[in-house]
């Protein structure tokens, strides 16, 4: 008797603790998020002020241009047309700062040695490649990027492109750079481990954001995971009879890693399939890996990509 109450125990102090490491406590966690609204302040400074300015955000003004080309931009009709369409969504800033926070909270729960870095909004002209820049103590958020998928500014904008060009996903994006920044590297090009290094990155967002859903977190659509979980069992079956695990093949990246309308499988399920299902499918390796060793988040991100795979015990799930 004395032994099944201790098994029981140990089973409840464990799925307590895994419990735990999915929604942790960080209330106590001291973090002073500063905000500076870079694009609220240039679009509303008259031409004069300008030198005012450049002193502030010395940054942000390359000596090798004259003050008229930043004259212009603050005259130019289609800059202030784009500046008012983000006022719309963005002149009160205070529920992102909040996300903000909680996610600089869940960073520094982690890595203790996190210091929160200065935020400063402002407008790139939707250049996707700049869309968040993280600059050591300096955080740039670009919020003409994440206007809504049906904003008139993405008309044009490719509609795998646009579906995240939304207030839910500028949080992604923030913890996305942190992510990237603190996963090492790895040298093996291996499809296997290329998927396991995006896995990788898709699990240590979702513990810095334990409350965004994981369509969210890799940028599908409710109907486009509900896809990648349905065919999971027949895509890596796929996967294996290729031989694609342990191929170099740089195309194998381009068709299954990267931003793209649909995975490329050369078949007819192309059309109905998400981009970027390789990074899916190394999300559940890692999370199978997760849930079979103690050795938490942070010990994971360090972890071979190889010995992640082949002791993460991971067998698709049959719908």
């Amino acid at each position: 008797m004395r032994n099944l109450v201790i098994f029981l125990f140990l089973v409840s102090f464990a799925a307590c603790s895994k419990k735990e490491n999915n929604k942790i406590d960080v209330s106590n966690i001291d973090i002073e998020t500063k905000v500076i609204r870079f694009d609220q302040k240039f679009y509303t400074t008259l031409p004069e002020k300008l030198a005012d300015l450049k002193a502030e955000f010395p940054y942000l003004f390359p000596q090798a241009n004259p003050d008229s080309v930043w004259v212009n931009k603050m005259k130019n009709k289609d800059e202030l047309e784009l500046f008012a369409e983000t006022e719309k969504i963005y002149s009160d800033f205070t529920e992102e700062t909040k996300q903000l926070t909680e996610l600089f909270k869940h960073i520094k729960y982690y890595y203790p040695k996190f210091k929160e870095p200065k935020v400063i909004t402002l407008l790139s002209n939707v250049d996707y490649d700049s869309k968040v820049v993280l600059a050591d103590s300096l955080l740039f958020i670009s919020l003409d990027v994440f206007l809504g998928t049906d904003s008139p500014i993405y008309q044009t904008h490719p509609n795998y492109i646009k579906q995240n060009n939304n207030k839910e996903y500028l949080i992604v994006a923030v913890a996305e750079q942190f992510a990237e920044q603190i996963i090492p590297p790895t040298n093996d090009k291996s499809f296997v481990s290329k998927i396991v290094q995006e896995g990788k990155k898709l699990a240590l967002i979702q513990a810095f954001l334990p409350n965004v859903t994981k369509q969210v977190i890799i940028g599908y659509t409710v109907g486009q995971y509900n896809w990648a979980e349905k065919s999971e069992a027949e895509i890596w079956k796929y996967f294996i009879e290729k031989e694609y695990l342990y191929s170099s093949d740089h195309q194998l990246t381009k068709r299954f890693i990267e931003d793209a309308p649909f995975s490329k499988f050369f078949l007819e399920v192309d059309k109905d399939s998400p981009g970027r299902i390789g990074a899916w499918f190394g999300w559940q390796i890692v999370d199978s890996y997760l849930n079979h060793y103690e050795t938490g988040i942070r010990e994971t991100m360090v972890t071979d990509n190889e010995e992640i795979f082949k002791n993460s015990k991971y067998k698709p799930k049959k719908q």
